[in-house]
C-alpha cells in the first residue's frame, strides 16, 4: 500500500458517516482522492491531483474523472456536507458557538457567502453559497436556505451567536437569526438610522464617541422600520492603520465584551486566506461555473476540517515539535495538521482518521499570522451606558 493510499483510507474513515449522501460509491471514491490531491498538492486544479491518484489508469482518464465530478449535477454540495456539520457540532451541546458570516470574491465574477464555526483562531466551514456576480453585495434570500440547512444540524441546546460585518446589516437577517433561535452581533453601516429609548433618533456616525470612549445603548430601534428593541455598542477601535468605527447591534445587553465577541469574526478572514494565497490557492482553479466552484468548496471544506482536526490532535498528543520549529506554537492548527500529513506520509507515521474538535478553550493559543497579530483591538478609557 502506498503512502497516498494510506492517506486516502484515513480520510475515507474520517468521512465514513457521510457516504450515504453520495449517489454512487465511485463518486465518493473520486471525491476522497480529490481531497487527498488538494492536501498533497496545495493546488485547486484537478491536473495537479493526478500524481496522488492511485491506479494504473492513464493520466487523461484520471483528469476526466475529476472534471466530471466537479461538473456532475447530481452532486449537491450542501446536501452532502450536512452530515459533516452534524458531526462537527455534535459535541457543542449546552455550549456557546460563534458562527461568522462573510463573503469573498473570485476574479470579481463570483461571490462566495460562507458561514463558519469560529474555532481556535480559525473558522471551520459549515455552509456556503456561490453565485455569479461582480458585486460583493449580498441579498438575504441568496443565503437564507443555507442558514436553515446549517441550523438543522446544530443541537437545540447550543447557544449560537451570529457574527457579521456591515454588508450583512439587514433586518431580514436579524429576523432569520431570531427565528432560528440564534443571537447576533452585527456591525452597522455609518448611515444606519437609530431610534433611542428617549424618543430621539440619529445616524450611527452622529452617535460615534471620541477615541478611547465606548457608549452602550439599551433598547434601541433601527432604520425607518423601527426594528427592535435591540442594544447598541459603539466605539472607535485601534488598528495598525489608525482607528475603525465600530457600531455593533445585538439582541442581548451590550458591554465591553460585545467588542471581544465581534472581534472573533476576523477568524473567518483567516479561513478565506487559507483558501487563497496562504493555502489552497483557490483563485488558480479558474472554474467558470458557480456549481463547480461550490463542489470545489466542498472539497476544500472537508480538507480544512480534516487538517484542523489533525492539527488539534497533534497538539493534544504533544507531537507538535515534530513538525513545528517554534518553541511556542506560532502555526495555526490547520498548518500544523498540513505539516503532520506530509511528515506522516513521508515517514510512515500515524495519520488522523477521526474528528477531534473539542469545544474547549484553545489549550495553546498562538499568533497564527501577522494579520491575526494585527487584528483590531480596542482600548476604552471611559464608558457610558445610555
Amino acid at each position: 500500500m502506498t503512502n497516498h493510499n494510506t492517506l486516502f483510507y484515513n480520510i475515507m474513515k474520517f468521512i465514513r458517516d457521510g457516504h450515504h449522501a453520495f449517489h454512487d460509491l465511485r463518486v465518493l471514491e473520486t471525491f476522497v482522492w480529490a481531497v487527498v490531491g488538494i492536501i498533497q498538492s496545495k493546488k485547486p486544479h484537478f491536473s495537479h491531483w493526478l500524481p496522488f491518484r492511485h491506479g494504473q489508469v492513464k493520466a487523461a482518464s484520471k483528469e476526466r474523472q475529476f472534471s466530471r465530478w466537479l461538473h456532475n449535477d447530481k452532486i449537491r454540495p450542501m446536501l452532502i456536507y450536512q452530515t459533516f456539520v452534524h458531526k462537527i457540532m455534535a459535541d457543542w451541546v449546552d455550549e456557546t458557538a460563534y458562527l461568522a458570516l462573510d463573503t469573498t470574491q473570485l476574479w470579481k465574477r463570483f461571490v462566495i457567502v460562507r458561514l463558519a464555526l469560529v474555532y481556535c483562531g480559525r473558522a471551520i466551514p459549515l455552509g456556503w453559497v456561490v453565485w455569479a456576480s461582480g458585486s460583493a453585495t449580498v441579498a438575504v434570500p441568496r443565503y437564507q436556505r443555507m442558514l436553515a440547512q446549517v441550523a438543522a444540524q446544530i443541537p437545540t441546546t447550543t447557544r449560537v451567536i451570529l457574527l457579521a460585518d456591515r454588508g450583512f446589516s439587514h433586518i431580514g437577517l436579524m429576523k432569520i437569526a431570531t427565528q432560528l433561535g440564534w443571537h447576533f452581533r452585527i456591525r452597522l453601516k455609518s448611515d444606519t438610522l437609530v431610534y433611542l429609548a428617549d424618543g430621539t433618533h440619529a445616524q450611527v456616525k452622529s452617535l460615534m464617541p471620541p477615541v478611547g470612549k465606548g457608549c452602550f445603548y439599551a433598547y434601541v430601534w433601527i432604520t425607518q422600520g423601527n426594528y427592535g428593541p435591540l442594544h447598541l455598542a459603539i466605539a472607535q477601535v485601534i488598528t495598525p492603520n489608525g482607528t475603525e468605527k465600530w457600531a455593533i447591534i445585538s439582541d442581548e445587553p451590550v458591554g465591553r465584551h460585545t467588542f471581544d465577541e465581534y472581534g472573533l469574526r476576523f477568524d473567518i478572514e483567516e479561513n478565506f486566506l487559507d483558501d487563497k494565497s496562504a493555502g489552497f490557492n483557490l483563485e488558480d482553479s479558474l472554474l467558470q461555473d458557480s456549481m463547480a466552484i461550490s463542489r470545489l468548496c466542498l472539497i476544500l471544506a472537508v480538507a480544512t476540517t480534516y487538517l484542523i482536526s489533525t492539527g488539534t490532535a497533534v497538539v493534544a498528543s504533544g507531537l507538535r515539535p515534530m513538525v513545528d520549529t517554534h518553541w511556542r506554537r506560532r502555526l495555526s492548527y490547520l498548518q500544523i495538521g498540513w505539516r503532520w500529513c506530509k511528515h506522516a506520509v513521508a515517514n510512515r507515521k500515524w495519520l488522523h482518521s477521526f474528528l477531534w474538535l473539542p469545544p474547549i478553550p484553545d489549550p495553546e493559543p498562538a499568533i497564527a499570522s501577522w494579520k491575526q497579530f494585527y487584528r483590531p483591538t480596542f482600548e476604552l478609557h471611559s464608558v457610558e451606558w445610555l
